[in-house]
């Protein structure tokens, strides 16, 4: 019983609740609605308005503690069926209490509180957030995401404290409340890590801070209950620090202890010990990063909804998950409904033969009859049209535009012709004088909203309209066509999207009057179109709804009779004039009946929301036309309604009867106006839709009507569209006011919504349809979507058809009940469905508003919407902050907005975004404009300011994580591929040929000293500065000389065999200090300088080379050598350990000694040092036969000839660029071009304009080189080309690469270049690994690559499957360069190491003489062992020894013919193995992954994807304002998952730049892995999806 007491304490204390506001003096209610007006219009600040409140309602609180809040709901469905007597006014809920609080539903706020405290703690990582993208935060929230301000404990026991010693009132009631609700997600900021949470004395303060503060409330008895259970959900909450350790079972969720005190009882010792312990993948867990992570996973493992049963064939086929229906799911069970039949249409007499023809009649007879008065914006009376004047003013207007407006002697406009009315809402007179002057006319008014600006929300899709209407003249007024944008010509500016408009304005100046023979023509109402009524759908797009004469006058007779207007009568009208009920009762039914309307614009209302009641009370209105909206604006504004009667009203008709908050709004009026006159059955909700006009309405009580009904349903039912009304769970109920009796001469029936329009059981909810001659007749220009909509034919359960005349759907969800009263319950513009389940948007926002939002989010600004993500709706909620809402608040009331939906609609919301206030596109009459709310959401254009994501909890339709299959034995396999016809997947590369003239040396330096004395003029290589000019050369014997130098200097200092680092930049003194080590016999390893701006970073990786490689002595320049050992370089590295350090600027000439010949050619000639992609340091020996054979190879396939040009744009330091760089020219005598790639930084031109300077045929580059140059040169071919750049010499570029070729990067460089010559077959890539650094390059001979589309799917699951180009969830990959001579290459099964066939996805294994001969050591993984060299086939050829290159591919033979005549093997590498992402059983190449985000907003610059803990973490780089970061949030997770199927964990958005690149280009994922875990990265934001 305590929990419940305590849930009806809570609703009574943030509201006195009817019964209780009942018992409250008159004048303490007023005082209290009068604070609340201070604190909706801002003038008193919460806090304020809270102690006032306290104040007043101090003496009363122990009244409020008896009433049972069970009594309440009780009561009010009792009373539900019976008609409202004035006397049980307590069942009224009260007047509700902020100006936009029209969502307000007690019942609604009492079961989401309830909902809420069901959940115990839950603990949700709260997104961290870069202190400047906190634009609107107050100054407390601006703590820093990285200071841990404390841990759980210091937290709670801060709010403990506070609550003890506060006032009494406010600490028993708001703060213990608030207290108890808002710990959803307490000390969020704080990382609680298990390091952090070991510094804090925990356990035994928190217990007494509980003892003291129990005591405190004790001394109210009021709240004891209360107390009690806080008392306990504090212990609850307090579980174990989060493990991050994945050591312990324990997970920190379900750890319910107690006491406080052995929770905290962990040992120090373990603690401490997890501080610094690492994890597998050695990275330490301490950091702020992992422990949100852990609490993420910790989150995750709570149980999700049972999963809906999964659907899955053979593991190739990703099937999603089909929709089981539940067998336990409430069906429908009543009787077949039949049609409802409206009472007759009366006859009247003298009824007019049409509208013209009444305003006529009036116009004559009644001139001085009042029509329209216009309000100001202070409330007065501006100017009240008679009928006399709108008749004389309609004709004059009419005439002029039939003769006065003419283009080329040809009137403008015929009779039939379209004409846009654009008035602003102050001004209804101009309007109503614009609208019947059409009619007489006989024009189509359509009237449409001001546009405003030239942006306006939906504004393009009105300018489709009026396009498709043919519309080209606009009539509006003086006024309003001053305000509108101008061109600079001084015309009105031309809308996007709109056709072009002749402005007509109508003030009197310039209409003519008409001669006395002219007379409009007044014709009895035909099917000719009246009027065009402009629609926007759920998508956004406007339809124009086209209403004949004769239904526009059938509407009138029908509304006439319904509401039993009588000649004369006084209406007030506050809704917008131009279209739906605002012009149906304002505009035309008014004008056949000779009625008065009073007109209150928008403007006013929002100045003075009691005008309207004000203007019944001057004006004795029998009849008002309002909104909810502007009822409770009403309630407000209280105290200066002392002398104001409603009495004259004999009908009160609410336009937007049908919305599921319009109940609590009747309510809440009649509760204060009955007070004042207001007699409860005049109010009068009705229901319509633009198509239908009136559907139904509430009948004004002296028709002699049944009473109104209320129906308090099942959420859960209504969700699979049927009627329950006896609920067992009290908590997820939705109360329906009755939208009274179908309108007379209509037929009504309810259908199914989908499918054949069948009609409902009588417990069921469908979609309204209505047969009547006062309905739209079609969507202008839209046949297809007419038919749909306005020609339904119902029909039977049997298919009977249940009329022979057309229906139109209504686009109003509900039912017909007792007494045949209408029903509804949502539209189908709000409609979602999610997993066959139907939600409706207006139910989700009344939930959300229910979470006590005053203090986080405006009220009435909620969007809810659905998106299409991997086929099914997701829902979204964005709502507007509040600029002094504090992160963690927000944060807080996020976490309990999905809870509560959660609760009580059973289902998740996919992402809930806050967006600063007064950002989102707002409709014309205030309200949210939802569909460009969606769109811009969509487009990445909303900028929130906090997002968060749910797809963990929504998602329940992935397809299921793949087993692995029990492996295939090796004979089946090869009997298999016979089988099918699949020859073994291995190709070659040519037979290396006989030797030519330097081939008969085995050793690279005697070819250099060979060259020396042949030619030693020849000039070997150029390189070339930034400026493009030559900055050094070396001829054959330049090179020899310098070598010998280093030589002599060596050969004195160290022994044959020591290993000598080569610390220099790109250039001539690299390649002949490497030189000079082969002749003194040291063994040379070339290694990158260090970068003087960034010694922090690169100088590590340059000790550590030095250090694996165990060298003894450093080679470099005088300037590096300086740098090496500066006091910058002593912060990063110990320069004290470094070995012998020699700089070689100006070294002696000395007579040098003998050369070192090496005794074998398996002898080690190098090392070649590269750190790998997944970020580890692999060191190969290359021995002197296989740097020999590798040198051959590319002389082969590139006909390298001493009389050859060749220009490489590449780093010389490892792999091929080394080769290039350093080998090639030595070997085969051509002149190398060599362009240091660091150059192209401030010359982006500089290597395509040396290609094209010195004629090159065959150039190489790099990855970053070619992007440097689209991306730096793209908009520059022009220039280029003035300065003669020609590329039409190139046959072969070729992209030195160990990654699958990047078709795009690829693709684009030819096509920007094309215009500069390039070739489009000259571009192709290379591919080598650290086993073999070239085992495939073009060359200049062969066929060119082809390129294959696979399914992306298939690959996951390691097969290829070719599918053709376009095709959904293809992948383009191209042949990476032609297998090099003497090399061989087989595809084998990565687990049983068995050879696979033709187009089957297995590891790339090389067999080559220029393999290298092993690691020499790889630091940080010792378990790359030796059989990446030498390994075997399990079968089939089990004798040559290959080498293991780690990638993933496929060979595919094609139709081509290579050189020597056979067809040709094209290689397909798809990735590195080391970097595929295991997931749900399936292998992920992260670029594919990346790819897809990068496509996903304009704004990402680059992207990186990597796993930790089994979550996907996204990086994304931003390339825009920091207002976009979490735009990406939604857009990231939407792609990943409708590509990809996976649900992205974390996305991480980093400034441009952050993602690590090594000098080939490729993502060093890893890197950006442990900086992320280490917290170094500085991210704008991180989201957490939950």
């Amino acid at each position: 019983m305590a929990e419940r007491t305590s849930t009806g304490l809570l609703t009574m204390m943030l509201e006195p609740t009817p019964a209780v506001a009942m018992t409250l003096p008159a004048e303490v209610r007023e005082k209290l609605a009068e604070l609340e007006l201070e604190l909706s219009e801002g003038d008193i600040t919460q806090k304020g308005y809270e102690k006032k409140r306290g104040k007043l309602l101090a003496p009363y609180i122990p009244q409020i503690q008896g009433v049972d809040p069970s009594l309440q709901i009780d009561n009010r469905i009792q009373a539900s069926s019976q008609a409202v007597l004035p006397g049980s006014k307590h069942n009224k809920s009260r007047a509700a209490n902020t100006r936009d609080e029209r969502f307000r539903s007690d019942l609604h706020t009492e079961a989401v509180q309830a909902a809420l405290a069901k959940y115990k703690e839950r603990k949700m990582p709260m997104p961290s957030k870069r202190r400047s993208v906190l634009v609107q935060s107050s100054v407390e929230a601006c703590t820093p995401p990285d200071t841990s301000s404390a841990s759980e404990d210091e937290g709670s026991l801060r709010r403990q404290g506070r609550l003890a010693t506060s006032t009494p009132y406010q600490g028993h009631g708001h703060l213990a409340v608030e207290h108890w609700f808002n710990r959803v997600i307490q000390g969020s900021s704080t990382s609680s890590s298990a390091s952090s949470t070991s510094s804090h004395p925990g356990g035994r303060s928190v217990t007494t801070t509980n003892t003291t503060a129990h005591a405190a409330l004790n001394a109210n008895a009021a709240a004891t209950a209360l107390a009690d259970l806080m008392a306990h959900t504090q212990l609850d909450n307090h579980s174990a620090p989060p493990d991050v350790t994945g050591l312990s079972e324990r997970s920190s969720l379900h750890a319910e202890r107690p006491q406080v005190a052995s929770v905290r009882g962990v040992s120090r010792g373990y603690i401490h010990h997890t501080s610094v312990m690492e994890t597998a993948d050695g990275v330490p867990v301490n950091s702020r990063v992992s422990s949100k992570i852990q609490q993420l996973l910790n989150t995750l493992k709570r149980p999700k909804r049972p999963p809906l049963r999964e659907f899955f064939v053979d593991d190739f086929e990703e099937l999603l998950d089909v929709q089981q229906i539940d067998p336990n799911q409430p069906k429908p069970e009543g009787q077949h409904t039949s049609p409802l039949e409206g009472e007759p249409l009366g006859v009247v007499n003298n009824w007019p033969p049409s509208l013209p023809a009444a305003l006529q009649r009036w116009g004559t007879t009644q001139p001085k009859s009042p029509c329209l008065t216009a309000l100001d914006n202070a409330g007065k009376p501006v100017y009240t049209l008679t009928y006399g004047k709108l008749w004389t003013r309609s004709q004059k207007l009419a005439y002029t535009l039939l003769n006065k407006l003419s283009t080329r002697n040809e009137p403008l406009l015929m009779p039939g012709d379209r004409v846009a009315l654009v008035f602003p809402n102050n001004d209804p007179v101009m309007f109503m004088v614009a609208f019947y002057g059409c009619l007489l006319a006989e024009l189509v008014p359509v009237p449409i909203e001001v546009p405003l600006t030239r942006k306006d929300a939906g504004s393009q899709q009105i300018g489709f309209l009026l396009g498709s209407c043919g519309v080209t003249l606009a009539l509006t007024t003086d006024a309003c066509q001053k305000g509108l944008p101008k061109a600079q010509t001084g015309e009105v500016a031309t809308f996007k999207g709109w056709p072009r408009l002749l402005w007509f304005v109508t003030d009197g100046k310039h209409v003519v009057k008409p001669p006395k023979d002219w007379h409009p023509p007044i014709r009895e109402a035909s099917n000719a179109i009246a009027y065009i009524e402009y629609k926007t759908s759920k998508e956004g797009s406007t339809m124009g709804i086209t209403v004949s004469h004769s239904a526009m006058l059938a509407h009138c007779h029908a509304l006439t009779q319904a509401c039993g207007y009588t000649e004369a009568e006084t209406i007030t009208n506050v809704l917008d004039f131009k279209r739906e009920a605002g012009l149906w009762h304002g505009v035309l039914t008014s004008v056949m009946n000779r009625m008065h309307v009073i007109s209150i614009p928008y403007s006013l209302m929002k100045v003075n929301p009691l005008s309207w009641i004000q203007k019944v009370h001057t004006y004795k209105a029998r009849v008002a036309v309002v909104k909810s909206r502007d009822m409770h604006w009403s309630l407000l504004a209280q105290r200066d309604q002392r002398d104001i009667s409603l009495s004259s009203l004999r009908m009160l008709i609410v336009a937007d009867g049908a919305n599921p908050w319009s109940i609590s709004s009747c309510d809440a009026f009649l509760n204060v106006f009955q007070a004042r006159g207001l007699r409860p059955e005049v109010i009068c909700p009705c229901a319509s839709s633009s198509e239908a006009m009136t559907v139904a309405i509430r009948r004004p009580p002296e028709m002699g009507v049944p009473p109104p009904g209320k129906a308090v349903l099942s959420m859960g039912g209504l969700s699979h569209s049927v009627i329950r009304v006896d609920t067992e769970e009290k908590l997820s109920v939705l109360t329906v006011q009755d939208v009274g009796q179908v309108m007379p001469g209509a037929l009504v029936c309810v259908v199914r919504v989908e499918g054949t329009p069948y009609l409902c059981q009588t417990d069921e909810v469908g979609e309204i349809c209505v047969n009547s001659g006062s309905t739209g007749v079609a969507y202008y220009g839209l046949p297809g979507m007419t038919k749909n909509i306005f020609e339904t034919i119902p029909v039977t359960s049997s298919g009977i058809p249940v009329s022979d005349r057309p229906f139109t759907r209504t686009s109003l969800l509900g039912f017909v009940g007792p007494d045949s009263l209408v029903f509804v319950v949502g539209k189908m513009d709000g409609l979602m469905v999610v997993s066959g389940r139907r939600h409706n948007a207006d139910d989700v926002v009344a939930t959300a508003l229910a979470v006590e939002p005053m203090k986080f989010v405006y009220r009435g600004r909620i969007a809810v919407f659905s998106l299409s993500v991997l086929h099914d709706e997701r829902i979204v909620v964005v709502a507007e902050q509040r600029p002094d809402a504090s992160e963690e608040d927000s944060f807080q009331w996020m976490s309990r907005v999905l809870q509560a939906i959660d609760s009580i609609h059973q289902v998740g919301v996919y992402c809930l975004a806050l967006v600063p206030a007064n950002t989102l596109p707002k409709a014309p009459l205030g309200g949210i404009h939802i569909s460009e709310t969606k769109q811009r959401f969509l487009e990445g254009a909303l900028h929130p300011c906090n997002v968060l994501m749910c797809p963990h909890t929504c998602v329940t339709n992935l397809p299921k994580p793949r087993q692995k299959q029990p492996e295939v034995g090796p004979a089946s396999m090869i009997v298999g591929n016979l089988v099918a016809g699949k020859r073994i997947a291995q190709a070659c590369g040519r037979d290396v040929a006989q030797l030519e003239d330097n081939d008969q040396f085995l050793y690279i330096q005697d070819v250099l000293q060979w060259r020396a004395q042949a030619t030693p003029d020849h000039p070997l290589f150029l390189v070339l500065n930034a400026k493009g000019t030559v900055a050094s050369t070396a001829s054959c014997l330049q090179l020899h000389k310098r070598a010998e130098r280093v030589a002599t200097a060596l050969m004195g200092r160290l022994n044959t065999g020591d290993h000598v680092a080569l610390v220099y930049p790109p250039g001539i003194d690299l390649i002949a200090t490497f030189y000079g080590c082969l002749y003194a016999g040291c063994v040379p390893v070339t290694v990158r300088p260090p970068h003087p701006q960034n010694l922090a970073t690169t100088l590590p990786t340059v000790k550590m080379i030095v250090e694996v490689s165990k060298s003894v002595c450093i080679l470099t320049t005088q300037a590096i050598m300086k740098l090496l050992k500066s006091k910058e370089a002593a912060a990063a590295v110990d320069t004290k350990s470094w070995p012998m350090v020699l700089d070689t600027d100006d070294l002696p000439r000395k007579k040098s000694p003998q050369m070192y010949k090496p005794p074998t050619p398996e002898m080690l000639a190098y090392l070649d040092f590269s750190v790998s992609t997944t970020g580890i340091l692999a060191g190969v020996k290359m021995s002197h036969a296989a740097t020999s054979a590798l040198c051959r190879s590319i002389k082969l396939q590139c006909e390298l000839y001493p009389s050859r040009q060749i220009a490489i744009c590449l780093d010389p330091y490892c792999g091929l660029g080394f080769a290039l760089w350093c080998l090639c020219s030595v070997y085969s005598g051509h002149q190398s071009i060599l362009v240091p790639p660091l150059e192209l930084e401030s010359n982006a031109s500089l290597w395509l304009a040396a290609v094209s300077q010195y004629k090159v045929r065959v150039t190489f580059c790099s990855y970053s080189v070619m992007e440097m140059c689209t991306k730096g040169l793209g908009s520059q071919t022009e220039a280029l080309r003035l300065r003669n750049v020609n590329l039409s010499c190139v046959r072969t570029c070729m992209v030195v690469a160990e990654e699958r070729p990047r078709i795009a990067l690829t693709q684009s460089f030819s096509k920007i270049f094309k215009d500069l010559g390039l070739s489009s077959r000259a571009v192709s890539t290379t591919f080598g690994c650290r086993v073999n650094v070239a085992i495939c390059l073009q060359g200049t001979a062969g066929p060119d690559p082809t390129t294959v589309y696979v399914d992306m799917r298939a690959l996951r699951h390691d097969r290829v499957r070719l599918v053709e180009r376009g095709s959904p969830h293809s992948l383009p990959l191209m042949e990476s360069g032609k297998i090099l001579p003497g090399v061989k290459v087989i595809i084998a099964n990565t687990e049983t190491k068995g050879p696979l066939g033709d187009s089957h996805l297995g590891e790339v294994w090389v067999s080559s003489p220029h393999n290298a001969t092993g690691y020499y050591t790889v630091y940080g993984e010792e378990a790359l062992h030796a059989d990446h060299f030498n390994t075997k086939l399990s079968f089939g050829d089990t004798q040559t020894v290959w080498a293991r290159t780690g990638y993933l591919g496929f060979l595919r033979r094609t139709d081509l013919t290579d050189a020597s005549g056979e067809r040709h093997d094209a290689l397909y590498v798809v990735g590195s193995l080391d970097e595929t992402l295991e997931l749900r059983g399936m292998r992920y190449h992260p670029i594919d992954i990346e790819t897809s985000v990068i496509r996903s907003h304009k704004s990402i610059a680059e992207c990186a994807v990597f796993t930790w803990t089994n979550l996907l973490v996204v990086v994304v780089e931003l390339e825009g304002s920091e207002q976009e970061a979490l735009d990406l949030v939604a857009l990231v997770t939407n792609v990943v998952l409708e590509e990809h199927y996976l649900i992205v964990g974390v996305v991480v958005v980093v400034d441009p730049g952050v993602i690590p690149i090594n000098s080939r280009g490729e993502k060093q994922r890893m890197h950006l892995r442990d900086g992320f875990l280490a917290d170094q990265l500085d991210p704008i934001y991180v989201a957490y999806n939950m």
